[in-house]
């Protein structure tokens, strides 16, 4: 499966950095998935869980506070003002 570089940020600094398979949460419009070679877009980010799925399979789920989603042919940026992982 193809990949893409994920980066998330807050005001912590980033939090994450890799190529991802899949990264999936709740925009402004509703639920949604960013697999590679998705469409260049924006969105704000609703507070909640977001699934990242790596590269070899592995799901790791995050928790935002909101943010902004950034989808573009380099890859995706998620800035929000706090992230943790779900088993931090």
């Amino acid at each position: 499966m193809n990949t893409y570089t994920l980066t998330v940020s807050s005001p912590d600094g980033t939090r994450f950095q890799d190529e991802v398979m899949e990264l999936s949460l709740r925009g402004a419009g509703g639920d949604l998935a960013v697999l590679a070679g998705h469409i260049p877009f924006m969105t704000s980010v609703q507070p909640g869980k977001c699934k990242v799925v790596l590269v070899d399979g592995t799901e790791r789920i995050g928790i935002v506070d909101g943010g902004l989603l950034t989808v573009s042919k380099d890859g995706a940026t998620l800035l929000s003002g706090s992230f943790r992982w779900d088993a931090e």
